[in-house]
């Protein structure tokens, strides 16, 4: 009598759900997905001169915000006049390159003596303050009606389009020299110097919000006419839900965009009304101001006028290259 074979048990021979099971979940972990910061960041990573404008720009703030240790450091202060550096006939700094040293490391301005590492790393203090500032105000008045004007169509939005029109039709250089130059020298609690940056900040960026508001405006049209904005309606979703959870988070790509390209603009505007002198006043150090000082130099010291202009170009490009890579970053259709 022969033994009863002994039939395989599930350990040795699993099933074929079982399998399955496994293979799809080895292919879960496999598979993860990424958010779109994390593509946009993969996508920038690879943009080498976006990188490098992003790191000289982090540098520029480091700069502005240590200022005043950077300048201890190197024993320098903006307002300190060094006139023994001076030839007192010319007027020029003594020493070749405008009286650059190992102690003065840009040398010194002509007939004050004064420091122009020192003045050049506090003049960066207001550009980017004047750079950023306004470019908040621009983007908050900008986003908050170009949304309105986009959402709600109608009236609402034949006003704001034609206030748009009518801003950016209007000089807005001679209107800030002409208000700047009214000003009172106190306001608001704010003296001197405190009121000629909160008026160009204001100014600046409420003539800024048109160019804003019309790219904000044209992506509210084109998104409240999508599917997953039709699908909160039906399912009885508010104006104000809408708004805030469907609309806003998807124009926050363009915004951010928009905003790496406005501020190097306002930066070149705030030096422009230093430079005619409808800015910030000495003794604060302005890189617009160095640069109009500068003219009746520019034959005797150039240093004087290369420096500061050297100063402009390096922010102004960096802030572009940076905005650039971050727009290509951004556009999901980019070939980038």
């Amino acid at each position: 009598m022969t033994a009863p074979l002994h039939e395989p048990t599930a350990e040795a021979a699993p099933s074929a759900a079982e399998e399955a099971a496994a293979v799809a979940t080895t292919g879960a972990k496999a598979v993860q997905g990424r958010s779109l910061g994390r593509i946009a960041w993969e996508r920038l990573k690879r943009d080498k001169l976006a990188l490098t404008g992003g790191v000289v720009v982090l540098v520029l703030i480091a700069v502005a915000l240590l200022a005043p240790a950077i300048a201890s450091l190197v024993g320098q202060d903006p307002e300190t006049h060094h006139e023994d550096l001076i030839d007192p006939l010319f007027g020029t700094p003594t020493g070749s390159l405008g009286g650059i040293s190992g102690e003065h490391l840009l040398g010194v301005e002509p007939v004050s003596g004064r420091d122009i590492f020192a003045r050049i790393i506090y003049g960066a203090r207001i550009s980017l303050l004047v750079g950023f500032l306004s470019a908040l105000v621009a983007v908050v008045i900008g986003t908050v009606l170009g949304v309105l004007a986009g959402f709600f169509g109608g009236w609402v939005d034949s006003v704001i389009s034609r206030v748009m029109d009518g801003l950016l039709a209007f000089p807005q250089l001679l209107f800030i020299i002409a208000l700047v130059s009214v000003m009172p020298n106190q306001m608001l609690g704010l003296s001197g110097t405190e009121v000629r940056l909160f008026v160009m900040i204001l100014v600046i960026g409420f003539f800024g919000w048109p160019y804003i508001g019309r790219v904000v405006r044209g992506q509210t049209l084109s998104l409240r006419e999508r599917e997953y904005v039709e699908a909160a309606r039906s399912l009885g979703a508010g104006r104000f839900y809408i708004l805030f959870k469907e609309l806003l988070p998807n124009l926050v790509a363009p915004i951010i965009v928009y905003t790496t390209m406005m501020i190097p603009t306002n930066i070149l505007t705030e030096a422009a009304l230093s430079f005619l002198g409808v800015g910030v006043k000495p003794p604060t150090a302005s890189w617009g101001q160095m640069l109009s000082s500068a003219i009746d130099y520019y034959d005797s010291d150039p240093m004087y006028m290369v420096i500061p202009g050297l100063a402009i170009f390096i922010t102004v490009l960096a802030f572009n290259l940076f905005g650039d890579g971050v727009r290509d970053a951004l556009d999901p259709k980019g070939s980038r």
